[in-house]
C-alpha cells in the first residue's frame, strides 16, 4: 500500500501490519506480533524522516512466506523515492550513544533476522527490507 510520507501515514503503516499478522494468526500481544509491527513502525519512520520527497508517498510492502515445516517468513519492505540517502550497510550500524535519535536501524538489526537495502525497481529512490522467522505456533 502507498501511504502519505508523514508521520500519520507512518502510523497507518504500522497500524495495518499490526491488523494484517493478527489476521494471519500472529496475534497481538505476543512477542512476534510486537517485533514485526516495531520493525515495519522503524521503517516507516525512517522513510517520513529521511527518504520523504515532498508530494511522493512511500510503499509498504508486507509478506508471508512458508519455509521448513513450523517456520515461516514475514518480510517487511519499505520503499521510498529519495536516491541521495541510503542506510549504513547492515553491518555498520552502531549504538548512537547518548544521541536521542538514530536506535531505529539497531531495533531493526536486533529484532530481524536478516534486513537489507536495495534500490527501488522502476523508479527513484530505495527500499529498506527486513525478515523475520515465525516458528511455531506463529506461522501458518
Amino acid at each position: 500500500m502507498r501511504f502519505t510520507a508523514t508521520a500519520r501515514g507512518a502510523r497507518l503503516a504500522r497500524r495495518l501490519v499490526a491488523v494484517r499478522l493478527d489476521e494471519w494468526g500472529v496475534p497481538y500481544g505476543t512477542d512476534p506480533h510486537d517485533a514485526i509491527v516495531l520493525i515495519a513502525g522503524e521503517l516507516s519512520a525512517n522513510a517520513v524522516r529521511h527518504g520523504r520527497v515532498p508530494g511522493r508517498d512511500f510503499v509498504l510492502r508486507l509478506g508471508l512466506v512458508a519455509g521448513a515445516p513450523g517456520r515461516a517468513t514475514v518480510r517487511v519492505e519499505v520503499g521510498d523515492t529519495r536516491t541521495e540517502r541510503v542506510p549504513p550497510r547492515p553491518d555498520a550500524v552502531r549504538e548512537p550513544g547518548d544521541a536521542e535519535s538514530g536506535r531505529g536501524l539497531l531495533l531493526v538489526s536486533r529484532l530481524a533476522a536478516r534486513w537489507g537495502w536495495q534500490p527501488r525497481v522502476g523508479g527513484p529512490g530505495k527500499t529498506v527490507w527486513a525478515e523475520y522467522v515465525l516458528v511455531r505456533p506463529f506461522c501458518p
